[in-house]
């Protein structure tokens, strides 16, 4: 069998009630195979010649009030391959627990902290780990950002000895869903990709945009200037604006950003909401066309909480 050899951070954000999972391997689809979380439960990940049955075993242990330690010892306790497994678990109590087999191909370890384990195998060194660890402790933000940087730290300190294939982000909270209908707050996976970590994040930022809500700005700002002028000129690249792109922006600019809004699902923020992000992230924002745009938007929006 394939060993999904990787490595992963399981975490918990007690503020936000939310838990998850963020996970890279040279390995295809990693995310239907390693990650497993409930807001019910917690948070597990199962990799190294993965016993998948780990993922939903756990969950139930830790809904019937096991802390991870004891969810650790007893899904190893009842599996004779236990010695080639790896796993980490976080439960909404907070308690924190993982196993690496002595059987894991090196380098494997894994290494614990408030509300989160790092694990992972097949690696080039141990500092990937640790720095995945210290990442996570030392970066601001949401829970999904401060997984994503983990990723990226953890590839940059070493990662996977293979190289790189595939990445999943996994995040979960009470009503967190589609229109409040689950808990699956954020699932993005990348299966199969040269740089997987990267696009794990640019598709996040766009599930992000999307699908997550943000609180209400108390102000919003209009665009003027040259942010305006590249604004109504990248709309009209896009096929949404005719015409020389102005220093102000008024209606019909406003009118091809209101159909752009259509066009890319970005109901969850209104008109007034969007061009003060496109205000405030155009600066910070990375690439050309759509891609500027989407990322302008993040940015700007990742002052605001998100609910």
């Amino acid at each position: 069998m394939p060993r999904p050899s990787t490595f992963s951070i399981v975490a918990r954000d007690p503020e936000r009630n939310a838990v998850g999972i963020a996970v890279q391997s040279k390995f295809v689809g990693v995310g239907a195979v390693v990650p497993f979380a409930s807001a019910d439960a917690g948070a597990i990940a199962t990799q190294s010649y993965a016993n998948v049955a780990y993922g939903p075993d756990g969950l139930d242990l830790l809904r019937a009030g096991k802390t991870a330690d004891e969810v650790v010892k007893e899904l190893t306790g009842a599996d004779p391959e236990f010695e080639s497994r790896q796993v980490g678990v976080v439960g909404l109590d907070g308690s924190v627990a993982a196993f690496t087999g002595s059987e894991c191909f090196d380098h494997a370890s894994d290494v614990q902290g408030d509300h989160y384990t790092v694990q992972g195998n097949i690696l080039e060194n141990r500092e990937t780990i640790e720095a995945m660890a210290e990442t996570f402790e030392e970066t601001a933000g949401g829970l999904p950002e401060r997984l994503i940087a983990a990723l990226h730290t953890g590839n940059d300190a070493g990662g996977d000895k293979r190289g790189e294939q595939s990445a999943a982000l996994y995040v979960v909270k009470p009503e967190g869903g589609y229109d409040g209908r689950n808990d699956r707050w954020v699932d993005v996976r990348v299966d199969d990709h040269e740089a997987p970590i990267d696009e794990l994040e640019r598709v996040f930022k766009i599930y992000d945009v999307t699908l997550l809500e943000r609180a209400e700005p108390d102000e919003t700002r209009e665009l003027s200037g040259a942010t305006a002028e590249a604004v109504a000129g990248t709309l009209a690249d896009l096929g949404f604006f005719k015409g020389t792109p102005p220093e102000e922006f008024g209606g019909d600019e406003r009118d091809a950003l209101e159909d752009f809004r259509g066009m890319n699902n970005f109901e969850n923020h209104s008109l007034p909401v969007l061009e003060d992000a496109l205000s405030r992230g155009w600066d910070d924002a990375e690439g050309d066309g759509e891609d500027r745009m989407i990322d302008a938007i993040w940015h700007g929006l990742a002052r605001l909480e998100r609910k």
